[in-house]
């Protein structure tokens, strides 16, 4: 029988480019495919599964509750819906028209970005704050803590924070200022993973939310991801998503997920239930969140170490005797992802989108990181990548060389 894909006539690809939505994120573990297989076979009630994951989720983060969403996005909608409305029926009814009152997220200039959309989905106006002056190569100072604070009004509703490296002001300033307000702090942590460590860092430093993609190098179903943070909002965002199409009367949510009491009763169908997630979804991230956490930084790191070595071990005679750089980065730290780069020679630099169009037409079809292609760099990652496809990956970018005149199989031989 066809390969499925072949079957709706779809070329697979190799992966170098990294955990991208658009090439259907990192494939997941044997074992996360076959726990999907057997969920989904069976039904179950889909606020008890959220139950059960929620305490896995908070076992794993140091939050007190957490939540399975369909990707990092969906958790920013809920979460932000959430900070909206707390537990009130009446607000959740309302959005996107949140109460005008009171709508407001403040967030740093420098980290907006596309993925904000989802916060203001939920029916959050953001309001920026700062100058970024090092993002525009203008200085060296970007948003202090001091300017949130001053920001403030009787509009906000809450504080959206970007984790990446270098972020400022630093999440713990940030939070002090939300504390001192009774703000939350709802913190896009989509692509922190590695460290591990990060799955408790952002609650351990005041975030009351925290969103996590599933479908990176978690490992997880690329339609999932992890809310999770203060029971309470967690609670509120979880009601905005599940199905609550039931009658008051014989509404029994479970209490491990919901207090019954403290909503009153069920509210209508939420703005986040246009973010569903199934229960394959559900049972593949906490699966994908288990192997994640045993595998440790170390072992992940050497697997990925492993790869990139192998790719640049079959690159390296053949692009040599044309003047193309080779470089590993990342191989000594266990918190940060193994990648190799390959660069064009100064008066070749303008043949990269060449080349990557050639790499991604070729058989096998590579896709690699393209963000610095402008500058002729290439960079390969590990992520999507298993043991064994770096001779593959290395001579599908030897063919595509030679393709572009760039370079040519025989020297590689």
């Amino acid at each position: 029988m066809a390969d499925i894909y072949e079957q709706f006539g779809v070329r697979t690809i190799l992966n170098a480019a990294g955990t991208l939505t658009r090439l259907s994120s990192a494939p997941v573990r044997a074992e996360v495919a076959a726990a999907m297989a057997e969920a989904a076979g069976r039904s179950v009630d889909m606020a008890a599964l959220e139950a059960a994951a929620s305490a896995r989720i908070a076992a794993a983060t140091g939050a007190q509750a957490g939540y399975v969403t369909s990707g990092a996005a969906a958790a920013l909608l809920i979460g932000a819906a959430a900070c909206l409305t707390g537990l009130s029926r009446t607000k959740m009814a309302g959005l996107p028209d949140a109460p005008p009152d009171k709508r407001e997220f403040l967030v740093v200039r420098s980290q907006r970005n596309s993925y904000d959309i989802a916060v203001r989905l939920a029916g959050a106006r953001l309001v920026e704050v700062g100058l970024p002056d090092r993002a525009a190569g203008a200085g060296v100072r970007d948003a202090d803590a001091f300017e949130l604070e001053d920001a403030i009004t009787e509009r906000t509703a809450a504080i959206l924070y970007v984790a990446r490296v270098g972020a400022s002001p630093p999440l713990l300033d940030v939070t002090a200022v939300a504390r001192k307000a009774g703000l939350p702090v709802l913190v896009d942590a989509a692509a922190e993973l590695p460290p591990a460590d990060n799955l408790t860092r952002f609650i351990a430093e005041g975030a009351d939310l925290v969103a996590f993609s599933g479908g990176k190098a978690l490992g997880g179903p690329p339609a999932s991801g992890i809310l999770c943070g203060r029971a309470d909002l967690v609670m509120a965002a979880a009601l905005q998503q599940l199905d609550l199409d039931v009658y008051d009367h014989l509404w029994r949510p479970p209490a491990g997920l919901i207090d019954r009491a403290a909503i009153g009763g069920p509210p209508r169908h939420g703005v986040g239930r246009v973010t569903k997630v199934g229960k394959e979804q559900i049972v593949g991230l906490l699966v994908a969140l288990d192997l994640f956490l045993r595998e440790g930084d170390g072992a992940r790191h050497a697997r990925w170490r492993a790869i990139v070595e192998d790719i640049a071990a079959h690159l390296e005679a053949g692009v040599a005797p044309h003047g193309i750089a080779l470089a590993l980065h990342g191989l000594d730290d266990t918190g940060d992802m193994p990648r190799l780069s390959l660069t064009l020679p100064p008066d070749r630099r303008g043949q990269a989108a060449d080349l990557i169009l050639a790499m991604e037409a070729g058989r096998p079809a590579v896709h690699v990181d393209q963000s610095a292609h402008r500058e002729g760099v290439l960079t390969f990652k590990p992520v999507c990548l298993s043991p064994g496809d770096g001779a593959v990956v290395a001579a599908a970018t030897l063919a595509a060389l030679e393709a572009t005149g760039l370079g040519d199989a025989e020297a590689s031989a």
